[in-house]
């Protein structure tokens, strides 16, 4: 399953990691590895979730154009692209039971983006680029029914990691991190949804945005170590793990990848300071989306299946982490995402895909 490579901008740069501030704790040396047991066998998620709401979607829209989602709002509202039937533009709509709503669009000739969506109540930001011009925000208020503004064009040598936090709505800002003139450093930007100056707030270290108003350095940080930063407080949590062990943070749950000589062992899954350590699948299976833990409840991974590794099709399941079972989505997924609480997942081939969502929120 590919559910596509981290992106980051065109303004990225790399940036090697200082050294630890003294404000560091250090939370798990060395932690132990943990139950090896093989966790309960998959169930559907009918019989795990029989009120969750779910939806499918054609992947062509009604004038014969692809549909590309971006990020659903509910099961069956979602954000996403298409060209125009004539190829000359790019729009971003609004896709609801009730029909289409175009929110923008832009020539095709300016190999144009709309990526990194964020949302908070009524308010959706994203992250536009086209050609060689500058990565832009923009934000609509979609209970409101006005256009979509601009909200900043200042946003720096801006890193987009390919997770959910990308971009984060809060407090009636808009953040993101971007790179810095000095590679020690990593600049934490915001604008207001209502538009105006950028704030720059400047954090020593290699960044990216987790569950606000916590920082991971974790797409970037040493084998062995991870570090989680609190905005709110400047404390630091350092997130040791075991030789063959590779992790992902975010400040509630760590993914742990265990390995030998022979590859990918298994999954595990600990708190950052290295307690509640539980395996949850073996090898074959690997993380379907970049992000750890959706809603602190959720992992979401993907099962090798005969040919996987040609067709890039895989089983598609999720781990509840509230009660320990591990649910079969789909047998064969092409590609899967997952954003502000909504897992959704294609089938079928590129010309007639069948896009699937579930609204993991309702389970």
């Amino acid at each position: 399953m590919s559910a596509g490579p981290p992106r980051r901008s065109r303004r990225t740069v790399a940036a090697p990691l200082v050294a630890l501030t003294a404000g560091g704790v250090l939370l798990s040396t060395e932690p132990e590895r943990g139950d090896s047991a093989a966790p309960p066998g998959p169930i559907t998620a009918a019989a795990a979730w029989p009120g969750a709401h779910r939806a499918d979607l054609p992947g062509t829209l009604a004038d014969g154009t692809t549909f590309d989602p971006k990020l659903f709002l509910t099961a069956d509202t979602v954000l996403g692209t298409a060209p125009t039937r004539d190829g000359s533009r790019a729009r971003l709509l609004l896709r609801a039971p009730g029909g289409l709503r175009e929110l923008r669009r832009l020539p095709t000739g300016t190999a144009p983006g709309f990526d990194d969506f964020a949302v908070a109540g009524d308010d959706v930001a994203w992250a536009e680029s086209a050609d060689e011009g500058p990565i832009t925000i923009w934000s609509i208020n979609l209970r409101t029914g006005r256009p979509a503004r601009r909200l900043t064009a200042d946003t720096g040598n801006a890193v987009f990691y390919g997770g959910q936090n990308d971009l984060v709505i809060a407090g009636g800002r808009v953040h993101w991190a971007a790179s810095a003139a000095d590679p020690a450093v990593t600049e934490i930007r915001s604008v207001a949804l209502t538009g105006g100056p950028v704030t720059v707030r400047q954090e020593p270290g290699t960044w990216g945005l987790s569950t606000w108003p916590w920082l991971t350095d974790a797409a970037g940080g040493p084998s062995g170590q991870i570090r989680l930063r609190d905005l709110s407080t400047g404390r630091d949590v350092r997130v040791a793990t075991s030789a063959g062990d590779a992790a992902e943070c975010s400040p509630v749950w760590c993914r742990v990848m265990v390995s030998d000589s022979r590859g990918l062992v298994r999954i595990d899954l600990m708190r950052p300071d290295g307690s509640a350590r539980r395996r949850i699948a073996g090898a074959g299976t690997l993380a379907a989306v970049a992000d750890v833990a959706i809603l602190d409840r959720f992992e979401i991974l993907s099962q090798a299946v005969p040919g996987s590794y040609v067709t890039g099709v895989a089983g598609l399941r999720v781990y509840d982490i509230s009660t320990g079972d591990t649910v079969d989505i789909a047998a064969g997924a092409g590609s899967a995402f997952a954003r502000a609480g909504v897992l959704w997942w294609s089938t079928g081939s590129a010309e007639a895909a069948m896009w699937h969502s579930l609204d993991l929120r309702t389970a």
